[in-house]
């Protein structure tokens, strides 16, 4: 074995710190070839300019986005082909009844689970499920023409049977479930709902554990209004409300859930229904949050499918997840049996919230509220002799973070809060909010860092060892100094040094952070690249890249850095050549780090491999997946790749489609957030990039590799030249005010016009079409 250097240069390090402290202009960035000048073409100076967007009106979004929808022409008859519809708590998907003729809308909830600790998160703390309701018709189904509007987060459209048409609505707003239903010929509507076991999903794959009982039977009533409750009380304390009430062509259900409250969660399930009144109320309420929802931000290329698929997982991630609600558990509001019936912290939640920076909806973080809300939990999650200075969180838990870690030492998981902090401090970066840094990733990466920093040993060399933990789902474990965690205290102790400095704090372990930084053993290599671990080749097929968290997403080991070219070439080669365990997010994995190399028909062919039906695990009709059970993530992390080709922010520059495939020469970005809190608009047409248009939102430090070639222009938005550096490699600093703009451009002022690209690449909608 050998040992990779530690390459985190100091350079490196004051590049990534200037960018997140701000301050002034980048006039004296070590290494600029040229003093700080303004940059503008004679022409372009005093002449204001103005983007030209054509995505302002309800009608553009409209024809916009029905070309994404998703169309059925046949009734769906699993989950992962139907309907999904949501809003971050309560979900239903829409698929036929198994074995009946009858359309099944299922109703479950993020926040309904059960409360016994003791039986762990598969058991005692898992998801529970709620029920379904069946639209039950007079005559036998023949034909189904339905589509799933994402402009207006509504399913609608008919069911044929041999006694007439069926006309159907549906949408999910403010945790109310409301459906339309008109009948003509000799069709009627008839709806039942069917309370379900409140056990665990995990039920399909193991039995109960020792001493496990069940929950108690429901119970229901029909209020003095008709409205019918279903009601059940949970062994552990707590309970869950169903509450539907069906007056003319409209059902509205809603469903509450409280602990350790073993009623407020009745009287919540009858205020959502009298808070939404009828259907047409609600939907009104409901079109205008998705019409301002979908207009903060705006791309367009020309692959019908795959844009398509991005727009879907926008509407998937916005009818999953609002900030303040549960944190995504493994199949998000969209309940099913599955082994996993909770929330995964070794890579499912990170991949699940990626994808919400670029697209401008910070609004839809419950990651790092939930981490916010749970500091007192993630300290019990630890052994007793550790938390009076450390948090962690083991594999799974539920919506409060409730799981134990074990100990360094003992070959555990023990890495998982720190990684999913680093989400938290994506979403500080993206929004440069203090109080995000001040209020939760300092205080519990502070505490993350410390349970490290308890086992860190010297060793012989002199070198920092961290003793045996397991690199997430690999089943060999090292003995030592595994990768996944290695690259995780790098991260957190340089995060630690850098948020100290920037809230003003002189805490008393800088000067332990500062010697970690320098003593800590390389990441062990060998002639394949990054190992698991000490002693532990990468030997046998793994799905996930907890060994290479150091290149992405962590940028620690990146492209930049000429002399880890190979390393991270090799390494990544020889990840995907031993095949036979690779999953969707194998393949959207590798897809981002060949994007992070500028390879962008690489980066394709791999994101590609996820939808290829002849993989063993490819994304399912309606954009969902599965494994052993419904998961959420890898859909959701396919678009971070995407993203990744159109746009990247690390290590303090912004890169403009820095990966775009060779076969889309037209590509728009309007209003894509990056690191630093900027907006970022560009237009590529004919394979050349026509301008770049930056706003700043913090007032940050802007530094911008274009990928422009010849005489630039870079102009405020009132005309005056901006001031620049050329940093070399296609980079320019630009000093960019707070709430100002900025308009960088190769020759004459060009078209500034924001519009949907002409379709290159065709192809069928999704759903069952």
């Amino acid at each position: 074995m050998t040992s990779q250097p530690e390459r985190h240069s100091q350079p490196a390090r004051r590049a990534v710190l200037g960018t997140a402290l701000g301050g002034a202009a980048a006039a004296a960035l070590p290494g600029t070839a040229h003093a700080e000048e303004p940059m503008a073409s004679p022409g372009a100076v005093g002449r204001p300019w103005k983007l030209r967007d054509a995505m302002t009106t309800d009608g553009a979004w409209a024809r916009f986005l029905h070309d994404q929808d998703l169309r059925w022409t046949r009734l769906p008859t699993l989950w992962y082909e139907g309907p999904f519809l949501g809003d971050g708590q309560l979900g239903s998907m829409i698929y036929q009844e198994p074995g009946a003729n009858q359309i099944r809308f299922t109703v479950q909830h993020g926040r309904v689970q059960d409360h016994r600790p003791e039986f762990g998160s598969g058991w005692g703390t898992c998801r529970l499920p709620v029920g379904h309701l069946t639209l039950e018709p007079a005559g036998t189904i023949t034909a189904v023409d339905w589509r799933l509007s994402l402009w207006n987060a509504e399913l609608t459209g008919t069911v044929t049977t041999t006694a007439g048409t069926l006309t159907l609505a549906a949408l999910i707003h403010d945790e109310v479930l409301a459906v339309r239903v008109k009948a003509t010929g000799g069709e009627r509507a008839i709806w039942t709902f069917h309370p379900e076991e409140a056990i665990s999903p995990r039920k399909i794959s193991e039995a109960p554990p020792t001493g496990y009982t069940a929950n108690p039977a429901w119970t229901t009533r029909t209020t003095s209004d008709g409205t019918e409750q279903v009601l059940q009380p949970l062994t552990g304390g707590g309970q869950t409300a169903t509450a539907h009430r069906r007056t003319g062509d409209d059902l509205l259900l809603s469903v509450g859930h409280s602990h350790p409250s073993g009623t407020a969660a009745e009287a919540d399930s009858l205020r959502n229904l009298r808070r939404a009144k009828s259907y047409s109320t609600l939907r009104s309420r409901h079109t205008d949050w998705w019409h301002a929802f979908y207009r903060k931000s705006f791309v367009s290329f020309p692959d019908q499918r795959l844009q398509s698929f991005h727009w879907i997982q926008l509407y998937k991630v916005a009818s999953a997840s609002r900030a303040g609600g549960p944190v995504m558990a493994t199949s998000g509001p969209w309940l099913e049996p599955t082994p996993w019936p909770a929330v995964w912290w070794n890579l499912n939640v990170q991949l699940e919230y990626w994808l919400i920076h670029g697209f401008n909806h910070p609004e839809l973080d419950s990651l790092a509220t939930t981490l916010r809300q749970n500091q007192e939990q993630l300290i019990a999650n630890v052994p007793d002799a550790y938390r009076a200075d450390s948090s962690g969180i083991g594999r799974s838990s539920d919506m409060f973070a409730n799981r134990g870690v074990g100990r360094p030492g003992t070959g555990a998981e023990t890495g998982d809060l720190t990684w999913a902090l680093h989400n938290v401090w994506l979403s500080y970066r993206h929004s440069m909010d203090k109080s995000l840094l001040r209020d939760t990733i300092y205080p519990v990466l502070r505490r993350a860092i410390n349970y490290y920093l308890h086992f860190l040993t010297p060793g012989s060399d002199g070198k920092l060892h961290l003793p045996s933990t397991l690199s997430p789902e690999y089943p060999v474990v090292p003995p030592q100094d595994t990768n996944y965690d290695l690259a995780l205290i790098r991260w957190g102790c340089q995060t630690l040094l850098d948020s100290a400095q920037l809230l003003g704090i002189e805490d008393e372990l800088t000067p332990r952070w500062q010697e970690v930084l320098a003593r800590l053993t390389p990441y062990p290599v060998d002639a394949n690249g990054f190992m698991i671990g000490a002693d532990t080749p990468y030997a046998q097929s793994h799905r996930h890249y907890s060994h290479l968290l150091m290149v992405y997403p962590l940028y620690l080991v990146n492209w930049d850095q000429p002399e880890n070219r190979d390393l991270i070439t090799k390494s990544l080669v020889h990840w995907h050549a031993l095949t036979g365990a690779h999953r969707g997010y194998s393949y959207t994995g590798a897809a981002s780090m060949y994007a992070m190399s500028g390879d962008g028909d690489t980066a394709i062919t791999y994101l590609r491999k996820f939808f290829d039906p002849t993989t063993r695990y490819p994304c399912r009709a309606n954009t969902h997946y599965t494994e052993a059970g419904p998961v959420i993530e890898t859909p959701l992390s396919a678009s971070q790749s995407l993203h990744d080709m159109f746009c990247q922010s690390w290590g303090g520059v912004i890169r403009v489609f820095p990966a775009v495939p060779s076969a889309w020469a037209d590509l728009t970005l309007h209003n894509f957030r990056t690191e630093g809190a900027f907006l970022v608009s560009a237009v590529r047409k004919a394979g050349t990039t026509r301008f770049i248009r930056v706003k700043s939102l913090a007032g940050e430090p802007l530094k911008l590799r274009h990928g422009l070639t010849g005489h630039l222009t870079a102009v405020l938005d009132d005309g005056t030249p901006a001031r620049t550096h050329d940093l070399g490699d296609g980079t320019l600093a630009i000093d960019l005010p707070r709430g100002r703009e900025v308009l960088v451009h190769p020759g004459s002022r060009p078209d500034l016009s924001i519009a949907p690209v002409a379709v290159s690449e065709p192809g069928p909608a999704w759903g069952l079409p």
